[in-house]
């Protein structure tokens, strides 16, 4: 199966770290390190329980944060209803790559999300999923999403010669974002130090 190189946002390729059999995800070496980490990607949703059910539910990843917020104070001093509900998720890490869904309480109707090609000023998410294989069968199932590819071989192209072994697939989420769940079988990018030019 041939996949295009597709653009990807740097920022949600850290969602769920690198894990694979061979690697796993770890912080790079002192030197290379930047004053810069990508601390979270949020994603702004219709409807969070249908989102918890792909993201918490069927992948795995651990809520860290749960709060109704932005109501703020009316003119004659009451509180008013939150406007926002906030769900913050983690995979192997503390600090950087959470999930964020966002979903604004305010009364509004939302219409169904359409069927999105994938382009400039859409995303895609890339998420690493060492067990895909075994929890496979379970996103499948899950309500609200609409699975695009099941899990298939593809060979990406090293940056140093030969090739980088991926279980690719690709689910669509219940607000139409394009989600890649892949599971790294080789060495991945990044990881080795790239040849000179």
């Amino acid at each position: 199966m041939k996949i295009p190189i597709l653009f990807r946002l740097v920022t949600l390729a850290v969602i769920g770290g690198l894990t694979c059999s061979l690697v796993g995800a770890e912080p790079v070496s002192p030197d290379e390190r930047t004053p810069v980490d990508i601390r979270r990607t949020t994603l702004v949703v219709r409807d969070i329980d249908k989102s918890l059910a792909l993201y918490r539910d069927a992948l795995g990843l651990k809520p860290i944060y749960d709060q109704r917020m932005g109501g703020g104070t009316g003119s004659d001093g009451k509180p008013l209803a939150p406007t926002m509900r906030l769900v913050l998720l983690r995979a192997n890490d503390t600090f950087i790559g959470a999930l964020g869904l966002l979903q604004r309480l305010t009364p509004s109707v939302e219409p169904e999300p359409p069927v999105m090609q994938t382009g400039p000023v859409k995303m895609i998410m890339v998420i690493n999923v060492a067990d895909l294989g075994t929890r496979w069968p379970k996103i499948a199932a899950t309500p609200h999403i609409r699975v695009e590819t099941e899990p298939t071989k593809v060979e990406y192209p090293a940056p140093g010669g030969g090739v980088i072994p991926v279980m690719f697939s690709a689910v669509r989420d219940a607000d139409g974002n394009k989600i890649e769940l892949n599971q790294i079988l080789g060495v991945p990018a990044g990881t080795l130090t790239m040849p000179p030019k």
